[in-house]
């Protein structure tokens, strides 16, 4: 009886401690709105930190939040400087070779072209977008110009400057500096939406498979109950796509 109720609790404390995991969740901290800056507060917040913060609660995780570049965000997760990514990645075949992902947790979001002009050339000019997205992937192969930078307000910032003719991103990213802009910035004709990737996923290390699978059932049961569906309207309007 006594050997039983060691074992016992030995099995509560381990049980405890799994409670009481750390996982560092990486991020950007310069995409709004999935994740940025609360200027108020000199906090990271956003789409992103929420449903992060949300998801651990529920899979009885302590989440803490690291922010990295973007140029380098794979390579410091593959290097064990935090355990995911939720920083607007969209899941691809190159992405794959190299991490893991949950299942998506936004639908697939188009991209689109902004510029100063809506006639703007968009495969035979100057285009962009930032360093290691799937939009500057997409640009490279028409037959446009590719102008990369690390940090996508950089991409607007050459296009008011004149450095680009337009701007490649996602398109969630560029609607609120398209309509805040007064018509300076309008979006390309027939770049209005452009269709790209798998959706954006939790990208994680090759090997953390329980850790994927623990996220992959906290991120379908937000599914099941219309909590993402209601969060992807909160911080991407009531037009923004959602899952049937």
């Amino acid at each position: 009886m006594k050997s039983l109720t060691i074992a016992a609790a030995a099995l509560a404390l381990t049980a405890g401690l799994a409670q009481a995991q750390t996982v560092r969740m990486g991020t950007e901290g310069a995409y709004a709105p999935y994740n940025f800056i609360d200027d108020a507060t000199g906090e990271v917040t956003g789409f992103e930190i929420e449903l992060g913060n949300e998801l651990c609660r529920r899979a009885g995780l302590d989440c803490t939040w690291v922010r990295n570049d973007w140029d380098s965000i794979i390579p410091n997760l593959v290097s064990g400087n935090y355990d995911t990514i939720l920083a607007g990645m969209n899941i691809n075949e190159e992405r794959k070779q190299v991490v893991q992902f949950t299942q998506p947790y936004t639908p697939a979001m188009p991209s689109a072209y902004a510029a100063l002009s809506a006639d703007v050339d968009v495969e035979g000019g100057v285009v962009a977008a930032q360093t290691n997205t799937i939009q500057a992937g997409h640009v490279a192969e028409t037959g446009a110009t590719l102008l990369e930078f690390p940090n996508p307000d950089q991409t607007v910032a050459a296009v008011r400057n004149g450095e680009a003719d337009a701007v490649f991103a996602d398109k969630d990213f560029l609607v609120p500096i398209v309509e805040e802009s007064g018509g300076e910035l309008v979006w390309v004709e027939g770049g209005e939406t452009v269709p790209l990737g798998e959706g954006i996923g939790m990208a994680l290390r090759q090997s953390d498979n329980d850790l994927r699978e623990t996220f992959d059932a906290q991120i379908s049961g937000m599914k099941e109950d219309g909590s993402l569906n209601e969060l992807i309207v909160k911080w991407f309007g009531d037009d923004a796509l959602t899952f049937e």
